[in-house]
Order: structure tokens, then C-alpha cells, then sequence
């Protein structure tokens, strides 16, 4: 389980990435044309957005890595980093894979008891 757990999350985190790059530039376009803004309807918090653009991948990497060696941490990490997407993100059509994939990585790496034979 621990195996799995260290696929799903890094590539939850790559997925991840891929929404936080879009979500990133996204604010920066409405930054720089307010007009755009005004005809999307905006970002509400570009703050949020970003730093979750940020952190939410990051976190999902560095906790799959863990799944093997430490998999409390890298659990909590993973569900964190689900969390973080679902709540700056919101659940799409691009971000239901990576949610999807952190949180089962996450609770896989909770309830292995013991490491996956090599």
C-alpha cells in the first residue's frame, strides 16, 4: 500500500502542478487586464489561489515521496495537500484527478501497518 501511495501522490502532484500553473497565471491575467475581470467575473481570493498553486503540489510530491519511509507524515501530507486543492481549486473537470488521487494516497499510506515487500 505504501508503493501505491508514493505513485498516486507524485502523480497527484504532477497534476497538481499542471492546475497550479494554469490557476497562477490565471490571477496574473486578471491583474494585468482588470477589464478581463470585469467580463470573467474575477478571481475571488487570488491570494489563496496562488498560494495554493504553490504549496498544494509540493506537498503532495514530498508526501508520496515519504510513503515508504514515513507514512504518518507523508499521509498527512498528501490529505493536506487534497484539502488544499479542493478548497482553493474547487472540484472540476481538471482538478477532480489530483484531489482524487492525494486523497486515496493519503489514506493508503495512513492504514499500511507495515512496509510493502520489495
Amino acid at each position: 500500500m505504501r508503493n501505491a501511495a508514493l505513485i498516486l501522490g507524485i502523480i497527484g502532484g504532477l497534476w497538481g502542478m499542471l492546475v497550479g500553473f494554469f490557476s497562477f497565471g490565471y490571477t496574473e491575467l486578471h491583474m494585468r487586464y482588470a477589464e478581463l475581470a470585469e467580463f470573467t467575473g474575477g478571481v475571488e481570493d487570488e491570494t489563496i489561489i496562488r498560494a495554493a498553486s504553490l504549496a498544494a503540489p509540493i506537498l503532495a510530491i514530498a508526501g508520496g515521496a515519504m510513503a515508504r519511509s514515513a507514512n504518518v507524515l507523508g499521509g498527512v501530507l498528501l490529505l493536506i495537500s487534497a484539502a488544499g486543492m479542493y478548497y482553493a481549486f474547487g472540484f472540476g473537470v481538471f482538478t477532480m484527478f489530483p484531489i482524487s488521487m492525494c486523497g486515496l494516497a493519503g489514506l493508503l499510506a495512513l492504514i499500511a501497518r507495515q512496509p510493502d515487500p520489495h
